[in-house]
């Protein structure tokens, strides 16, 4: 089992910011990314959907062999996890909007939140929210239209730049001082929303966290990988190639694959 790879999935190529981090993390382990472009984004898409959409991808991964899978998708975790550790043995880890530690670190007791429909919607994270926040002031926005850019190629455009301003403003008017992102294509916004968000804002990503917690599952189950040489990632799309060769570098085997 230890030289299996992991498994990630993600309704695009948003994912590969989690990629990112599990490979700079464990770069002993080999991964296989699945970016399940022609159905993104999974926002919109109804809760039955999205369950079927991840079990589709999880059986995948499954069918190549991972050892752990990494559903590095915030809609796909709050509307389908429990389905897949109620039903598959493999650990499953999943990306949750980083609420408590915004909720930890404000001190204007206002906090942004930048996320799809799906996972807004969600009761995981109605619950988490309330957990967490019920004492301070929530600005939740939902990213219509930003991860389309993105998937088509246009992250640095004009439009994402006027469409995110927008998102941002009534937050900075709100007074907030951490921004959640809560999904992983917004990753790649970062440097976009450092530009338009005064400096003290903090903007809060998932991805080291995700990182730490897939070291820590594997250890518990003793799946680590043994190898002592740096592994080549496989990364496999029902999309567009150059998107992801972009984002994760064109050193990578990255495979066209209708899924």
């Amino acid at each position: 089992m230890n030289k299996q790879p992991i498994g990630i999935f993600d309704s695009g190529v948003g994912g590969t910011s989690i990629w990112k981090e599990i490979h700079a993390l464990l770069p002993y382990e080999q991964a296989i990314y699945l970016a399940d472009s022609k159905n993104a984004p999974y926002g919109p898409k109804g809760k039955e959907a999205i369950i079927g959409l991840s079990i589709k991808n999880t059986e995948l991964l499954l069918r190549k062999g991972c050892k752990l899978i990494v559903v590095a998708c915030n809609t796909a975790t709050t509307n389908a996890i429990d389905v897949l550790r109620n039903t598959y043995k493999v650990p499953f880890i999943g990306i949750e909007p980083a609420i408590k530690p915004a909720a930890l670190q404000t001190r204007t007791n206002a906090v942004g939140i930048l996320a799809t429909k799906g996972t807004l919607s969600s009761a995981l994270f109605s619950k988490t929210s309330d957990l967490f926040a019920g004492n301070i002031q929530v600005i939740e926005q939902i990213g219509d239209g930003i991860v389309p850019l993105i998937e088509n190629g246009n992250l640095h455009s004009e439009d994402m730049k006027i469409l995110l301003k927008s998102y941002v403003q009534p937050m900075i008017n709100a007074n907030i001082d951490c921004l959640v992102l809560g999904c992983t294509h917004y990753a790649y916004l970062i440097p976009i929303l450092e530009t338009l968000l005064p400096k003290h804002v903090r903007i809060i990503d998932s991805g080291e966290a995700v990182a730490k917690q897939t070291k820590a599952v594997l250890k518990q189950g003793d799946l680590l990988s043994t190898e002592t040489e740096k592994t080549i990632s496989q990364f496999f799309t029902n999309g567009n190639l150059d998107i992801i060769k972009s984002l994760v570098g064109h050193v990578y085997d990255v495979e066209r694959l209708d899924f």
